[in-house]
């Protein structure tokens, strides 16, 4: 359901993002089918898997990035790209760990980005894009293993309960154009200190439902 929720937010985002020109559409073409990838695999892993190690994991790996985020690091312009090969690994991985933690990939993506110095205003507007296709993956995915798992609740679609889907999406259409645009007017730092404040939220929330 979080997975199908992302798909609308993401789209308003991203065109948002788009409009600022902050999008690396170049970039996004390079991570978007190995994310797409991991991220169908990884439902088919979900259903049968327990997350509580990854949860755990993850939510202490967020708690170290999060801190990362508060340090001042101007990103280097003369630093080369990251190679095809380490975009390969990392898109698949966070394309995985999206599906497995019901996450859009923002919360790596974007920190992944800025530590390879790419501006932090162009990380949130790119990792805005990718999103797009990871909720897609993942919604197809979870509706996928869902029709086989005999759902007692109604109004669902394998996995995904459709009035959660409806009323978040409704809402977060029209608030994720303010979000973007807000995005564009912070300073940098003040920027980078919110979302490594939110990063530490989401690991706290992660530790409290699964420990």
């Amino acid at each position: 359901t979080s997975m199908a929720c992302i798909v609308i937010t993401s789209f308003s985002s991203l065109m948002a993002h788009h409009k600022q020109k902050a999008v690396d559409w170049q970039l996004v073409k390079k991570m978007a089918p190995l994310m797409i990838l991991g991220t169908f695999s990884a439902t088919f892993i979900a259903t049968q898997l327990s997350t509580r190690v990854l949860a755990v994991f993850f939510s202490l790996f967020m708690a170290y990035v999060s801190l990362q985020m508060f340090k001042n690091r101007v990103p280097n312009a003369h630093q080369p790209s990251p190679k095809p090969f380490e975009l390969t690994l990392v898109s698949f991985f966070i394309g995985m760990i999206s599906a497995l933690v019901s996450i859009g990939g923002g919360s790596l993506t974007v920190p992944y980005l800025n530590w390879r110095s790419y501006s932090i205003k162009v990380a949130i507007a790119t990792s805005a894009a990718l999103g797009f296709p990871i909720a897609i993956a993942g919604s197809i995915g979870y509706f996928i293993n869902g029709m086989s798992a005999n759902i007692a609740l109604p109004n669902t679609l394998g996995f995904v309960y459709l009035p959660a889907v409806i009323f978040i999406s409704a809402t977060s259409f029209m608030t994720a154009p303010l979000g973007a645009k807000v995005a564009h007017k912070l300073p940098v730092n003040t920027l980078k200190r919110a979302f490594g404040i939110l990063l530490i939220v989401l690991s706290l929330k992660m530790l409290m439902e699964f420990v």
